[in-house]
């Protein structure tokens, strides 16, 4: 499945529980939810997702340290 460019992975451990990893850059984030519809799981899979893009994002290796002040 794919949300916003990220792709991510839904998999039912047993019933009424299921598995999820998705990747941003070099994190992968995996996790579990409880729920019986595999569309509610989906959803708050991909309300995590839309949570960890609106992180900001380390910026190593840009010498802009004179900007952060602006």
């Amino acid at each position: 499945m794919n949300r916003k460019g990220v792709d991510f992975r839904l998999v039912q451990a047993e019933p009424g529980m299921w598995n999820w990893q998705f990747q941003i850059g070099k994190a992968v984030t995996t996790g579990k939810t409880r729920s019986n519809l595999r569309g509610m799981a989906a959803h708050k899979v991909q309300q995590r997702i839309d949570r960890e893009l609106g992180k900001p994002r380390d910026l190593a290796g840009t010498d802009d340290a004179d900007d952060a002040s602006i």
